[in-house]
């Protein structure tokens, strides 16, 4: 299953050690077979409450190889170059299969509630 690393990031005034670690970072993704979907700069589409920040989106083929890069040495290595800087809510989620029907979970949670 897809899983997806999630960066709702407040970045502060661009500065070398930022640049260095968008230079660096998909060198330590390529081995867990991540991608970015997301990378912050662009426009988002605010259709309701408030959003200043900036959104960043990384595939990985799994919960396990996402969790590794992580995890990982070479990520470990470069991180402190965006904490030092980069306030933000960083997250690992799991997607859901192609075949999700989100009223099947509907369903099961009524049945669960009983209502």
């Amino acid at each position: 299953m897809t899983a997806y690393a999630i960066g709702h990031i407040r970045p502060e005034t661009m500065n070398e050690d930022i640049l260095r670690y968008i230079e660096t970072i998909q060198a330590t993704m390529d081995p867990f077979g991540g991608r970015f979907l997301v990378h912050g700069g662009g426009p988002v589409e605010v259709l309701e409450g408030a959003f200043t920040s900036s959104l960043v989106i990384i595939a990985f083929p799994d919960m396990e190889r996402a969790r590794a890069w992580y995890a990982s040495e070479a990520y470990q290595e470069i991180l402190p170059l965006r904490t030092r800087h980069i306030e933000g809510d960083i997250f690992l989620a799991e997607g859901v299969p192609p075949t999700y029907d989100a009223t099947r979970t509907a369903a099961r949670i009524r049945e669960e509630a009983g209502l």
